[in-house]
């Protein structure tokens, strides 16, 4: 009797490891501390709503998906650590992240060689799907959002000249204030001054100073919400009454604790989607991303959704073409993806040949003290 209830006891103790066997492992890498942490968390709880909503409604024909997260930090080397762990140790089927820019080149340019299925929301820079057929991106591309910009300022916003300021050591800052300079030129929007920092920086009175002297329309500030708003704030402090123009990464500038966000009164920056869209799909992401997480979502958390949302619908392609999926298929689940054609948040989502979405751009105002749907461009 006792040897029974030892193997029984054996039995039982195999149970969790076999169920675990019985799930479609996708790993996330994004930043849950740092300085961007506030974008990584939001694209990672937009990932986990839908997974959540996805495996109660029965998963991949039966197999729910089991999300396997790493922390980046949103740094390039915590990124690769994050992606060898996943493939090697892990063996997931596929990747969502990374998150910012520059952790992505890495990860991207290693995957081509695992030939490893990667999607990322929110890496803007046009670099990070060059490596390969097998990466993907479900964002926008800056060299889109800089010149819709600069077009934006002289057509909708009047504005005659600009000034820029950036990060000149950060490829997507770097990459945005380039961009803005080429469809500024032939938008007829003249630029008057352009100014460069360091991303250590935290004192930006002497660029400003030099903005200051040209009285530009518009000042365009390529970077991410904490730095915007540290250059922002300097800005007005120096007399600069330029309108304030941003991209994706102003969106959470009303977040931060502690911060005189008047700043930012009448800034336009360009984002992924608007939460005061009334169609039907943003609505009910909204009204469950606030019932999850208490929150409204951002742009981040609607650009994880969606990627969630695409890979998922490629996983349920190969399993229903009979393929078993994990780590033996990869190119399966390339190939599905790249035959993307969904309705998602952040709009209809089809991917070009270097898998780039084909999708508009929503311009956000900040309008009383609150982010305001402006208008598609």
């Amino acid at each position: 009797m006792k040897r029974i209830a030892i193997v029984f006891l054996a039995l039982l103790l195999l149970v969790p490891a076999a169920m675990a066997e019985d799930t479609i492992k996708v790993g996330v890498i994004a930043p849950e501390t740092g300085n961007v942490a506030v974008y990584g968390i939001a694209a990672r709880d937009g990932v986990k709503l839908y997974i959540d909503q996805f495996n109660a409604q029965g998963g991949v024909n039966g197999k729910p998906v089991e999300l396997i997260i790493y922390d980046d930090k949103g740094d390039p080397v915590e990124a690769m650590n994050a992606y060898n762990k996943l493939v090697y140790d892990d063996e997931v089927a596929a990747i969502i992240g990374p998150v910012t820019s520059s952790p992505t080149f890495g990860v991207a340019e290693a995957s081509v060689e695992d030939n490893m299925p990667c999607l990322t929301a929110t890496a803007t820079h046009p670099d990070v799907t060059t490596y390969g057929d097998n990466f993907f991106r479900v964002c926008f591309e800056d060299p889109f959002q800089g010149g819709t910009m600069a077009r934006f300022a002289a057509a909708e916003l009047g504005a005659k000249t600009a000034a820029i300021i950036y990060n000149t050591a950060d490829a997507y800052s770097t990459g945005l204030k380039d961009a803005f300079t080429e469809a500024a030129a032939e938008a007829g929007l003249e630029i008057v001054a352009t100014e460069g920092y360091a991303t250590s920086d935290v004192d930006f009175k002497a660029q400003l100073t030099n903005i200051a002297g040209t009285n530009p329309d518009v000042l365009f500030v390529p970077d991410y919400y904490n730095t915007a708003y540290m250059i922002c704030s300097q800005a007005r402090e120096l007399g600069v009454e330029a309108t304030f123009l941003g991209v994706d990464g102003a969106d959470g500038v009303l977040s931060i604790e502690g911060a005189d966000t008047s700043v930012f009164e009448g800034m336009y920056f360009a984002n992924h989607y608007s939460a005061d869209d009334t169609g039907e799909l943003v609505t009910s992401f909204r009204a469950a991303f606030e019932e999850a997480y208490g929150e409204t979502p951002n742009s981040f958390a609607a650009l994880g959704y969606d990627a969630a949302k695409i890979l998922c619908q490629a996983l349920i392609e190969v399993d229903n073409a009979g393929v078993e999926i994990g780590p033996d298929s990869y190119q399966e689940v390339i190939d599905a993806l790249q035959a993307t054609d969904l309705e998602g948040v952040t709009g209809h989502i089809i991917f070009d040949e270097d898998g780039n979405p084909v999708k508009d751009l929503t311009i956000i105002e900040i309008k009383d003290g609150a982010y305001t749907f402006y208008s598609k461009y």
